[in-house]
Formats: structure tokens, C-alpha cells, sequence
């Protein structure tokens, strides 16, 4: 592939941009509660409670949206592909910034953004990591391996598998978190999170279908 065939290098600063401007937007609306009103039992104003499901999700799904973006960007440089393309445009922007909103949440939380307990913990099946692997649905350091080697029509089929599975976990995760979430935000951006991966899983399926691949 060549090189005038790539996005702006620009593009690789938009992810950013977005997380940012997420963050800052975040932390300008929440009026940080006080600390002693933690409770994670959904109150206003209430801080939710470190074992909260809000503050394991928060923590969680800011990893598990990285690596998303992080694939995204792999395949987008891996492929002319303009639909493959336009889905990893839009996996990027998305996510990036809904983990600065995630992220933001914790700094006006006053809970630390990682966790020295095992991931999905607060879902009550913590997992042990493996291989790079954090938890279910994300790629494993051999499979991210392979896709950075990947390329063409290679590329795109082994994005859109490692993807459908990862957006299989995530949106397991996001509806566990919409049912058992204490805040409004969490349970909205979560339930939100669930039916847009949801309809990008049945988007993907067509797309390997037309690539002669199963998913």
C-alpha cells in the first residue's frame, strides 16, 4: 500500500484531541462530591463506592475501549479498504471519547483511573490476564502481532474478527453495567455502549460475509 494511500498523519492527533477535550469537558460539568457521602447506592450527588459497579466499569471499559482504538488505528494503516477505513474512523473517535468521559468520571470521583484487583471483579468473575489479554474479548499480544503484520484484505478480515469479539465482551460488560450501575451516567452511556456494538456486530458480519470470511 502506498503512502499517499494512508490517512493524514493529522488523523493520529484526532484520537487525542478527542480524548482530551473529552476529559476537560467531563471534569468542567461534575462538581466534585464530597468524599464522605460515598455510597454507591445511586443517591445524588453520592461518590459511588470504590467496589461499586460505576467505578469497576469506569476502570474496566477504559482498557478494553484502548486496545479498541488501538486496533483501529493498526487496520486503518493496514488497508485501502474504505469501508474497513470508515469503521476504524469511527471506532476511533467514538471510543476515545467515551473513555474521557469514563476517565473524567473517576477524576471527579476521586477514584484512582487503575486498580491493583483483578479486572472484572466488580461483574463477580474477576479474570486472570493472559498473554496481554485483560479481559474477555480483547486481543492477545500474539494476535495484535499478527495484525500489525497483516495486510490488505489479510488485514481487514483479522480486524473485523478480533473486533467482533471484542465488541461480543464489551457489550456483555456495558449491559452488566446499565443493570447494575448506581448513577445516571453509567447506566446511560453503558446501555448506549451495548446497542451501538450490538449493530457493529451485525455491520462486521456482512462485512467479513462479503470478504468470503466467517466471523
Amino acid at each position: 500500500m502506498s503512502s499517499a494511500a494512508r490517512a493524514p498523519r493529522s488523523l493520529v492527533w484526532a484520537g487525542a484531541v478527542v480524548f482530551v477535550v473529552a476529559v476537560g469537558l467531563v471534569l468542567l460539568m461534575v462538581v466534585r462530591p464530597s468524599a464522605a457521602s460515598s455510597s454507591g447506592s445511586g443517591t445524588p450527588g453520592a461518590v459511588p463506592a470504590e467496589s461499586s459497579a460505576d467505578v469497576g466499569f469506569a476502570r474496566d471499559m477504559s482498557v478494553h475501549h484502548q486496545q479498541a482504538v488501538e486496533m483501529a488505528f493498526i487496520v486503518r494503516d493496514r488497508t485501502d479498504d474504505e469501508d474497513v477505513r470508515r469503521l476504524a474512523y469511527d471506532i476511533i473517535n467514538t471510543q476515545a471519547n467515551q473513555r474521557g468521559m469514563m476517565l473524567g468520571w473517576l477524576e471527579s470521583w476521586d477514584r484512582p483511573k487503575s486498580s491493583d484487583r483483578p479486572p472484572m471483579e466488580w461483574m463477580g468473575h474477576p479474570v486472570t490476564p493472559s498473554d496481554g489479554s485483560l479481559m474477555p474479548g480483547m486481543a492477545t499480544d500474539t494476535e495484535l502481532d499478527r495484525l500489525r503484520a497483516a495486510d490488505g484484505r489479510d488485514a481487514e478480515v483479522l480486524f473485523l474478527r478480533l473486533m467482533t469479539v471484542h465488541h461480543r465482551a464489551g457489550a456483555d460488560m456495558a449491559q452488566a453495567a446499565a443493570d447494575a450501575a448506581g448513577t445516571d451516567e453509567i447506566r446511560s452511556l453503558a446501555a448506549g455502549m451495548a446497542r451501538a456494538q450490538e449493530s457493529e456486530i451485525s455491520l462486521m458480519a456482512d462485512m467479513l460475509k462479503a470478504r468470503g470470511a466467517q466471523p
